[in-house]
């Protein structure tokens, strides 16, 4: 665990974004945070686990995941099933058309 808040600690100094899944990796991030509150712009919460105590930790932390399946598996399946949401969100902002590079000038 603190090899994981050292990661994440890392990664926001390398402002590289990195997904939270489950109760541990929660944890984990909680302490980063606490650490050093502008690691949580680094961090995606992927998924709301079960566990009474990952909803305490969100809540601490004032974060909002991204889904709500009640896994309790510990594998990283909360972060999978959000890569796809995250990906398309990042390929919306960097490669969607606006109007002015599709030459529309009006619209309705």
């Amino acid at each position: 665990m603190v090899a994981a808040v050292g990661a994440m600690l890392r990664a926001a100094e390398r402002h590289l974004i990195i997904l939270i899944d489950g109760f541990i990796m929660t944890a984990c991030a909680l302490a980063a945070i606490r650490l050093c509150p502008a690691a949580q712009d680094y961090m995606i919460f992927t998924h709301c686990g079960d566990e009474s105590g990952h909803r305490l930790m969100l809540q601490a932390i004032g974060a909002r995941p991204l889904l709500h399946l009640g896994l309790r598996l510990g594998e990283g399946t909360g972060a999978l099933c959000a890569f796809p949401i995250v990906d398309s969100a990042v390929r919306m902002v960097c490669e969607m058309n606006n109007f002015d590079n599709a030459r529309i000038t009006k619209y309705f």
